[in-house]
C-alpha cells in the first residue's frame, strides 16, 4: 500500500513537473555525457597561439581543423584534414600572409575549403584551401580586404547567405564584404568602444554585439539600426549568443561582485534580463555555445577544463542544468563540428576541439547522449542547417530573409557542396563605405600600427614601381612603333 502511495505521489509530482515544462524537458538530455577522444584521435605537437586576445584561435568543420599558432614575424595558421591525427611535425606548411598576428578564423558554412582569417595587420583575408590540405606554405590569400584602420578583432560568416562576412575593428566599426565583388557594402557605426562578440538569429536577419562600452545591443545590420540596447550595470556583458528562433538572447560576463554569470535576455525588451544567474567565482572568461536542435546550453570556462551544460526552456524557469564536464586540462579556446560533421552512429550531439596550450593539443571532447539501439535516433537529430545558402548577395542585401536550408543527418553526410568561390578581379582603391574613405588619414596610434602602415606602404610603393616600369616599357615600345611607322617607305 506504501509503495502503490509513493508511486501515486511521484506520479502526481511528475505530473505537475510537466505542466510547467515543456515537453522535450521530460529529459532526453539529462545523461549526455562528455567523452574525450583517445590519444591517437588527438592533434599534438602543435605550437598553439599564445596570444592573450579572448577568442577561440580555432575553427573547424567536416574537413578541415585550423588553429592559429605561434610563429615569428606575422601571424599564421595551420590547416589539418580531420583524419590526419597524432603528431603534427613542426615543419608542417602554414598559412602564412598576414604581417601581425592572426586574431580570428571562421570556415565558410557552405564552401568547405573556404577560411577567413583576421588580423593585427587591420586586413581580413580569405583563403582556399587545395583538395587534401596544404603540401607548401600558403603565402597568397584569393581575397584580401582593406577598410579597417585599426586591426581586426573579429570575423562572421552570415548564417544564410553565401560570401557575405561581417568584420568588427578596433577602430569600433563592423563591416558587411560582399565578397562577390570583393568589396565593404555597408559599415554598422553605433559601438562607442571594442566589439567583444557578434551573434546571429537564425536567419542573420539580426546581429547582437557585445561591446568594453558595457552595452548590449540588438543591431538590424543592412541599416546599421540599433532596434534594442541594454547598459548592464551589474551585469557586465562579455559574449552574447541568439538561442536560435526562440527570439531570446544570453549573455555571459561579470556581476558587480566580480563572479561569472549568465543572464538571459527577451531580444525585443533588453530593459531588465528575465534571468540572472551567478556560476562561480572564477576568473575566465565564459564562452556560450547553443545547440538549437536540442535546446541545450554549453558553458565553457577559459583557463579552466570544464564545460557546463543546461536546457533551455520557453517557459520558467527556462535554464535548467544538467550536469558538468570536468577536466583538469584548462582550455584556451574551443572549436564546434558543425552538425554534418558528427557521429550520428554514436548518438554524438555536439562536438568541441579543445585547445591546451601548455601540452600543444587539440583534444576532440564528444557529447553523446546514451542510448542502446543501434538505428538511428530521429528524436535528437531534427532537421539541421545544411550546407546550401538560402540566399545571394544580392538577395539578401535589398532586404530579404530567408531561413537556413535544412538537412537530414539520417544518411549519414556526403553530399559536397556544388558551389565554388570565385575571387572578384579587382583595383586597388580607397574603400568608400557611407561616403568615407576607411583607408584615408588615419594617423597610426602605435608602434605595431606604425609597422603595419609602413609595410603596406612599402607593398604600395613596390606595386607603383612595378606598374611604372611595365608603362615606361610600354612608352618605349610604342616610341618604337611611331618611329617604325614614320620611317616606313609608304610615308616617303
Amino acid at each position: 500500500m506504501r509503495d502503490l502511495h509513493k508511486s501515486s505521489v511521484l506520479g502526481s509530482k511528475h505530473g505537475s513537473l510537466m505542466s510547467w515544462r515543456p515537453q522535450y524537458r521530460s529529459s532526453k538530455f539529462r545523461n549526455v555525457y562528455g567523452k574525450v577522444a583517445s590519444r591517437e584521435h588527438c592533434f599534438d605537437g602543435i605550437p598553439i597561439t599564445k596570444n592573450v586576445h579572448d577568442n577561440h584561435f580555432c575553427a573547424v568543420n567536416a574537413r578541415f581543423l585550423a588553429i592559429v599558432t605561434e610563429s615569428a614575424g606575422g601571424g599564421s595558421f595551420l590547416v589539418i584534414p580531420l583524419e590526419q591525427t597524432g603528431r603534427i611535425e613542426p615543419n608542417y606548411p602554414k598559412v602564412c600572409g598576414h604581417q601581425g598576428n592572426v586574431l580570428d578564423i571562421k570556415w565558410n558554412p557552405f564552401i568547405e575549403n573556404i577560411i577567413a582569417s583576421c588580423s593585427e595587420d587591420t586586413s581580413v583575408r580569405i583563403w582556399e584551401i587545395p583538395e587534401g590540405g596544404l603540401k607548401r606554405n600558403m603565402t597568397e590569400a584569393v581575397l584580401e580586404l582593406y577598410g579597417h584602420s585599426r586591426r581586426v578583432g573579429l570575423v562572421e560568416w552570415h548564417p544564410t547567405t553565401n560570401n557575405i562576412l561581417f568584420s568588427a575593428g578596433y577602430d569600433y566599426k563592423v563591416l558587411i564584404w560582399n565578397l562577390d565583388i570583393g568589396e565593404p557594402v555597408k559599415m554598422i557605426d553605433c559601438h562607442t568602444d571594442v566589439i567583444l562578440c557578434m551573434s546571429f538569429n537564425t536567419d542573420g536577419s539580426l546581429l547582437a554585439t557585445t561591446c568594453k562600452d558595457k552595452k548590449l545591443r540588438v543591431v538590424e545590420p543592412r541599416s546599421g539600426r540599433v532596434l534594442q540596447e541594454a547598459s548592464c550595470k551589474n551585469h557586465r556583458v562579455n559574449r552574447v549568443v541568439f538561442l536560435g528562433s526562440t527570439k531570446r538572447l544570453l549573455t555571459t560576463g561579470v556581476s558587480r561582485w566580480n563572479t561569472r554569470q549568465i543572464a538571459l535576455w527577451d531580444q525585443e525588451d533588453l530593459a531588465m534580463p528575465l534571468i540572472e544567474e551567478e556560476i562561480d567565482g572564477l576568473s575566465g572568461l565564459l564562452f556560450p555555445f547553443y545547440d538549437a536542435d536540442t535546446h541545450m546550453l554549453y558553458l565553457a570556462g577559459k583557463g579552466d577544463g570544464n564545460i557546463r551544460y543546461y536546457e533551455i526552456g520557453s517557459e520558467k524557469p527556462y535554464l535548467s542544468y544538467l550536469m558538468e564536464f570536468r577536466s583538469p586540462a584548462p582550455q584556451k579556446g574551443l572549436g564546434v563540428m558543425p552538425k554534418h560533421g558528427l557521429d550520428v552512429s554514436a548518438c554524438e550531439v555536439f562536438r568541441f576541439y579543445k585547445l591546451v596550450t601548455l601540452k600543444g593539443l587539440i583534444e576532440p571532447i564528444s557529447m553523446i547522449v546514451p542510448r542502446r539501439s543501434e538505428t538511428y535516433q530521429e528524436d535528437i537529430y531534427p532537421m539541421t542547417p545544411g550546407t546550401e545558402p538560402a540566399l545571394t548577395p544580392d538577395e539578401w542585401l535589398s532586404g530579404v530573409n530567408r531561413d537556413p536550408i535544412l538537412m537530414s543527418l539520417k544518411e549519414g553526410y556526403k553530399r559536397t557542396s556544388k558551389i565554388v568561390f570565385k575571387a572578384p578581379v579587382r583595383e586597388k582603391k580607397g574603400v568608400v563605405v557611407n561616403g568615407i574613405d576607411l583607408l584615408e588619414n588615419v594617423p597610426p596610434r602605435t608602434e605595431n600600427e606604425l609597422l603595419r602602415m609602413f609595410f603596406r606602404q612599402q607593398d604600395e610603393i613596390r606595386r607603383l614601381k612595378d606598374e611604372l616600369s611595365q608603362k615606361d616599357i610600354r612608352i618605349r615600345q610604342l616610341q618604337l612603333e611611331l618611329k617604325n611607322l614614320r620611317n616606313s617607305p609608304k610615308n616617303n
